[in-house]
């Protein structure tokens, strides 16, 4: 996959699509799948924002529950199968325990009401052909048995535990490159670090987006039939600095948190606190706490995480897990998303639905051919995609192939069951300790990145499991251009805190020797990755 800067600027598409997040990346694939002359753009990297600052959970709602959205439920259920089965190197079964402290018999009722509903409502949750894959109903651990499994949940007046099963994102921003990487192989033109300045309308119809290429400053346009907004937080902000109106369908952007610490748990832990909820998420050795839900009203640029979000943030947790370590010293990382939600006039951000929203801006006001991606949550991005496909398509005027994502594969998922691809990969590379977090990593893709590989390249660069092979791979095939998409969205070498100096330089260098950087220009780059890891005022 390469940058298709000659063909954004010289060819005429069906679509383009603003943002290389979740949905845009979604949508690519299935609008390039289904026939349509595609592009997309994204400002930065690819799912460099809310995609990858998020709770790495593909699940299917189970809070939804209380405010009686059943069909959102029922929906985010059968899109975590379908993630599961696109991508099984990438989305795997995750076990939850919620823990009652003194809440008695008659919530213990309630919960399980909830959950055997929970379990109803994902009744196809075990026809995938991998019984890697499969997800048990729900249980109960009285207290003895609870505290065997997890020491952790001791506390005062504790019961015992819910035991139910959603599935994690082993790399939410791989998932959404891997869509690119089937979108490109169906004809669309797609390009990271190209920034959208302003719609080119003709007589209240778009004609194209006019753009600049942020690394060398190169303006041009970008002629288009539509247009979608796929843009995040930034979607309604961008509407209105394109266009110099006032957007009808305002945002309501609501901050989440998440700290990363040593591990505490096996199984993730669903506490339920006050009228909300945290969550203590097992993710790759490590735990991810999760999450705070505040509005926020500033740049969606200017997003990020203070020492007194920490602390308060942990003190939190310290009070329903007094026995797990948390002291603020243990924190190996940090990193803030902003959820854009739709309004729905609940009070706060924490009830307002995930659902999504496209507007087709032709039949609200004068702009005939924009079309607007608003809310949503990763889960369902898939879905959505297909109603924008379809949306799109209907404003063509063009007959399609029906929509067939949910059931094939991403590029990386092309095998039948995971273990054995690993026991298959075991036997070409003997030795070779990371291999289970390169195949999750990779997948089915694994060999060609590995191709004439030397021991060098399969040598681990930190703890992550990394490796130079890798490196090289995503210089090749993944349009990697800066030092941070390689370090956290190529690869996971600085999602567990900053990477040794050595580990930084070595890296660096590879890149610039495929890239040309001269010194000044790879010092530059190792520079960039000191913000990630500094707390905001």
């Amino acid at each position: 996959m390469l940058r298709a800067l000659d063909r954004l600027s010289n060819e005429t598409f069906d679509v383009l699509i603003i943002g290389g997040g979740a949905t845009g990346c979604f949508t690519a694939r299935d609008a390039a799948m289904r026939g349509l002359k595609v592009a997309l753009i994204e400002a930065r990297d690819f799912a460099s924002a809310t995609s990858a600052h998020n709770s790495k959970l593909a699940h299917g709602g189970l809070r939804y529950l209380r405010n009686f959205e059943f069909g959102l439920v029922r929906e985010s259920l059968r899109e975590r199968l379908g993630l599961m089965r696109m991508a099984p190197h990438l989305v795997r079964p995750l076990p939850f325990l919620l823990p009652l402290y003194g809440a008695g018999l008659m919530e213990r009722a309630k919960l399980k009401a909830g959950l055997t509903l929970y379990d109803f409502l994902s009744y196809d949750r075990n026809r995938l052909a991998d019984p890697g894959q499969h997800l048990p109903g729900h249980r109960w651990l009285n207290r003895k048995k609870a505290l065997a499994r997890e020491p952790v949940l001791t506390g005062e007046r504790f019961e015992g535990a819910f035991e139910y099963h959603d599935a994690q994102m082993y790399s939410p921003e791989r998932i959404a490159l891997e869509n690119l990487i089937d979108a490109d192989a169906h004809g669309a033109a797609i390009a990271n670090y190209v920034s959208a300045d302003r719609l080119i309308l003709r007589n209240g119809k778009v004609e194209g987006c006019a753009v600049h290429e942020t690394m060398a400053g190169t303006c041009f346009d970008i002629r288009a039939k539509t247009v979608l907004v796929a843009a995040g937080p930034w979607a309604d902000l961008f509407l209105e600095q394109a266009t110099g109106e006032a957007a009808a369908h305002k945002l309501i952007r609501s901050k989440g948190i998440h700290v990363m610490v040593p591990r505490i748990s096996k199984a993730a832990l669903t506490i339920e606190a006050g009228s909300g909820h945290l969550f203590a998420l097992p993710w790759r050795g490590h735990t991810l706490l999760a999450t705070t839900d505040t509005p926020f009203t500033g740049d969606p640029a200017t997003v990020g995480v203070s020492e007194s979000d920490i602390e308060n943030f942990l003190a939190i947790f310290r009070k329903y897990l007094p026995a797990a370590p948390l002291a603020t010293d243990k924190v190996e990382f940090f990193y803030a998303g902003l959820r854009p939600l739709v309004s729905d006039g609940s009070k706060d951000s924490y009830n307002v639905s995930r659902r999504s929203e496209l507007v087709d801006h032709g039949k609200e006001g004068s702009l005939d051919g924009v079309f607007s991606a608003l809310g949503g949550k990763w889960t369902t991005s898939r879905d959505l995609a297909e109603s924008i496909t379809d949306a799109l398509a209907a404003k063509l005027d063009m007959k399609t192939a029906r929509c067939a994502t949910a059931t094939t594969p991403l590029p990386g998922g092309r095998f039948e069951r995971f273990d054995e691809m690993l026991k298959g990969f075991q036997k070409t590379w003997p030795g070779i300790s990371s291999l289970r977090h390169l195949a999750h990593m990779l997948g089915a893709r694994l060999p060609e990145a590995l191709k004439g590989a030397r021991l060098t390249d399969l040598a681990k660069l930190g703890p992550s499991g990394d490796t130079p092979a890798q490196v090289g791979f995503a210089l090749r095939e993944e349009m990697a251009l800066t030092l941070e998409d390689m370090v956290m969205r190529r690869t996971g070498i600085g999602q567990f805190g900053p990477p040794s100096k050595a580990v930084t330089e070595k890296v660096a260098a590879q890149m610039a020797l495929q890239l040309g950087w001269d010194a000044d220009k790879t010092a530059r780059e190792i520079d960039s990755l000191a913000p990630l890891y500094r707390t905001s005022p």
